[in-house]
């Protein structure tokens, strides 16, 4: 079983290399009938899945966190007639258009705590903690958030990202974790001090247990002018983009970092050095790169054993070129 999952993960992994080099085509998504539109407007391409977000899905996005917050998109944006509502998956969340909503509230991110059944009992409400600035108690659900979580929970969205609390902190797989109704989130102290709180990967976990329609997570083709460009880009004319093989893996085995370098043109860029640093559990390891080739085009393949189940590993891959230096950001999750 878990040699036809990491096939099929390689698979998608290949994919999203080749996105920067061949042409796929994009899905087109059947308008269902009564339904309107997606009022998809300005767009965005990631690179290191092959998605574009759009419209008020991007808007969300950037007042939000991006990535930091929300992760990467996995799939386009498409029609979900089970929840009858356009949907789009990224890591850690799935976005919702609710157009019958007032404007501030018609993106909604999805109950995926819920739906992934991490709802705990509520505790006695003896419990509850009284005027503790550092502890804050949600009737709503009769469950707390903490010191760390409580102010990472505060400063990134609150209840609109987050939802309320469905459990008290937990151990998983030696790690500590608190799921809310749309999130969870995990705390890592092997990060630096103030960056220790993560949010974790549901909308990955979701996509492996319940699977979302193949089409829309197909890489898509960066089209010939991009929508936009990252404040980054217009600074640089050196470009990188990072991505894994396997987008979710085992607790051990091989995995592969593709680099892709080009200049402010697009053009590949040959020779460019780079170093891969993966924030494993505990500890980090930092692995020399080959230059790029005529492609604009590296690799680097590592090995790994003994990762808990539901860690999400952080890779950093810093592109070096002459005097000019940037770091581009990747990951994977350990599942099964």
């Amino acid at each position: 079983m878990a040699n036809r999952i990491g096939s099929h993960m390689g698979k998608i992994g290949v994919l999203i290399g080749l996105v920067v080099l061949v042409g796929l085509v994009a899905p087109v998504a059947a308008l269902p009938n009564g339904q309107p539109a997606f009022p998809e407007g300005e767009s965005e391409y990631f690179q290191l899945t092959g998605h574009y977000v759009k419209g008020p899905f991007l808007e969300f996005f950037r007042k939000f966190g991006g990535s930091r917050i929300l992760g990467y998109p996995q799939t386009e944006v498409y029609y979900d007639a089970r929840l009858g509502l356009w949907v789009q998956y990224f890591d850690n969340v799935r976005m919702e258009w609710h157009p019958e909503n007032p404007p501030p509230y018609q993106v909604q991110l999805g109950l995926l705590g819920e739906e992934l059944g991490r709802r705990t009992p509520p505790i006695p409400p003896d419990q509850a903690p009284r005027r503790n600035p550092l502890r804050k108690y949600f009737p709503e659900t009769g469950h707390t958030v903490s010191y760390a979580f409580l102010t990472f929970f505060q400063q990134n969205g609150g209840l609109d990202v987050f939802g309320y609390p469905i459990s008290e902190p937990l151990i998983e797989n030696g790690r500590i974790v608190q799921y809310f109704q749309r999130t969870r989130l995990e705390w890592h102290p092997e990060r630096p001090r103030g960056d220790r709180v993560v949010v974790g990967a549901l909308g990955l976990a979701y996509i492996q247990k319940f699977g979302v329609p193949e089409e829309y997570r197909r890489p898509q083709p960066l089209s010939a002018r991009p929508a936009t460009v990252s404040p980054s880009e217009e600074k640089t004319s050196l470009r990188a983009y990072a991505f894994v093989r396997y987008p979710v893996t085992g607790r051990e085995g091989y995995q592969t970092v593709y680099l892709y370098v080009t200049d402010a043109g697009r053009q590949p860029m040959r020779g460019v050095q780079a170093t891969v640093k993966v924030y494993f559990p505990g500890e980090s390891a930092v692995y020399p790169m080959n230059a790029t080739d005529s492609r604009g085009v590296s690799s680097l393949t590592f090995y790994f054993s003994g990762l808990p189940s539901g860690q999400k590993i952080v890779i950093e891959v810093t592109v070096q070129a002459g005097t000019q230096v940037i770091t581009v950001p990747t990951s994977f999750v350990v599942w099964y």
